[in-house]
């Protein structure tokens, strides 16, 4: 039996931005919930600073960027030094999408907030879903 495709995950690292605090807290719900068997994380300040593994991982893996804002810091830089993201998510156009008021807090989601977390955590989770139904690779790899 072999072991199920593994899914890079690059959230946001957008400390300015409630935005971004979203998309990180929605990353760690589905690396810690969701999907904790098809996904790993990429630390963004590491990838671009040049750490060979998180690059070389995005590279040869399907990458999905999870942005905060429409500056998508996350997606432009896994394709800059890796290649073009399995998927991209903009937590700003999603609340836009789905008329939801931009919480208000960076630091302390209430409950509300939480499930907006939840909700974005869902569609990166679909997202992670279609990639393995497809066994996408971008090319073969031993990693």
């Amino acid at each position: 039996m072999s072991s199920p495709l593994k899914i890079g995950v690059v959230s946001c690292s957008g400390e300015g931005y409630v935005e971004g605090t979203i998309s990180r807290i929605a990353t760690r719900l589905v690396l810690e919930r969701l999907r904790p068997n098809n996904t790993v994380t990429i630390c963004l300040p590491l990838f671009l600073t040049g750490e060979k593994g998180e690059r070389m991982f995005a590279k040869y893996f399907p990458t999905i960027a999870v942005d905060g804002c429409e500056k998508r810091c996350a997606e432009k830089a896994i394709e800059k030094y890796s290649g073009k993201t399995a998927h991209s998510i903009v937590v700003a156009d999603l609340l836009n999408v789905w008329d939801i008021e931009k919480p208000r807090s960076r630091r302390n989601l209430n409950e509300k907030e939480m499930k907006v977390a939840s909700k974005i955590a869902e569609e990166i989770a679909t997202a992670i879903d279609t990639l393995c139904m497809n066994g996408r690779r971008r090319k073969s790899a031993n990693i």
